[in-house]
């Protein structure tokens, strides 16, 4: 996958994801988002657990979230991740979750560094975007 390149992925909301009104409860914004990072490195050729067979991991460092309007119960939403910025050790994932009428329900920013069994910092495998 081209690092400029953008991957969507459609998640539903059920009602496991949501409070009492059916509005999505604030921190499964952040396991939408995580899903969608998952696929984009899955669709790249590789998993997670592939990953760690080769003593590579990803730690969250930071995250930025910006929340414009509820996400309810049943919509079908669709998340957007590019690549923002890389370094050796690092990447910072940009993502934004859009509803079926394609209005900006939220944005995040998330950092995420490369690291090794004793979580220690490590260089990104190579052939990772």
């Amino acid at each position: 996958m081209d690092s400029m390149e953008t991957h969507h992925f459609d998640i539903r909301v059920y009602a496991e994801n949501t409070d009492m009104m059916g509005i999505v409860y604030h921190p499964n914004y952040l396991c939408f988002f995580e899903r969608a990072r998952t696929e984009m490195i899955r669709k790249s050729g590789l998993s997670l657990t592939t990953l760690a067979t080769y003593d590579c991991h990803f730690a969250i460092n930071e995250v930025q979230l910006r929340y414009f309007y509820p996400a309810r119960l049943d919509d079908l939403l669709q998340i957007r991740t590019k690549i923002g910025k890389k370094t050796p050790c690092t990447i910072i994932f940009e993502q934004a979750m859009y509803d079926e009428t394609n209005k900006l329900i939220c944005e995040a920013e998330i950092k995420v560094v490369c690291v090794n069994n004793e979580m220690k910092p490590r260089r990104l495998p190579e052939h990772l975007f």
